[in-house]
Parts: C-alpha cells; sequence; structure tokens
C-alpha cells in the first residue's frame, strides 16, 4: 500500500496563488496514479485532477482547467499542484489520492490540507 503525505495549503486572498505538494511512499509508490480531491463544507468531496504514472498524462475538473497545473516528480515520487487565480469557491480541505494502475478506485488518502481563499 502506499502512504501519502500533503503539503502546502494555507490562506490566500481571492487572484492568487497557492501550491499542494504530495509526497508517495512505498514500495510499489510508483505504480499509482494520483489524483487530488477537495470538500468543501456542506458539500461532498469532489474530484480536481489526476495525473498518470508517466506524468505525462493529466486530466482537471472543468471548474479547474485552465488556473490549476498537476505535475509529478517521478524520481521523487512527489506530485505538485500549482493553483493560480484562485477563487472563493476554490476553499476546501484538498486531499492527495492514489489509486493502483488499472484499478478504478482511490485505496489511499492523504491527511487532507485547508485551502482557504478571501474574497
Amino acid at each position: 500500500q502506499v502512504q501519502l503525505v500533503e503539503s502546502g495549503g494555507g490562506l490566500v486572498q481571492e487572484g492568487g496563488s497557492l501550491r499542494l505538494s504530495c509526497a508517495a511512499s512505498g514500495r510499489y509508490a510508483s505504480n499509482y496514479v494520483i489524483g487530488w480531491f477537495r470538500q468543501a463544507p456542506g458539500k461532498e468531496r469532489e474530484f480536481v485532477t489526476a495525473i498518470d504514472l508517466s506524468g505525462r498524462n493529466t486530466r482537471y475538473a472543468d471548474s479547474v482547467k485552465g488556473r490549476f497545473t498537476l505535475s509529478r516528480d517521478i524520481v521523487r515520487n512527489t506530485v505538485s499542484l500549482q493553483m493560480n487565480s484562485l477563487k472563493p469557491e476554490d476553499t476546501a480541505v484538498y486531499y492527495c489520492a492514489a489509486k493502483f494502475r488499472g484499478s478504478e478506485e482511490y485505496t489511499a488518502w492523504g491527511q487532507g490540507t485547508q485551502v482557504t481563499v478571501s474574497s
């Protein structure tokens, strides 16, 4: 099983930027697709973005396209989420998650990190 540790997050004004990182560890960490999800108060958790094993293919929710960029360092097994042009509606707890290659379900989750965007 892979272990995930998130870092980054915090408070930023509308239009600002933040960078989240997720470090994956474990014997087969490089065999996991890494994704980010978020959950705002009173709302269900939603998909934000994901990146494949090679780091070359990414997918984004429509709400963050053009503003968020996900990248992967294959050697260090870390994933970075650069969030630009942040909006108050981006405020949420952000979770890093992992699913084994070929699997549908994310089975490993980080502890979550708070992102707050003030207007």
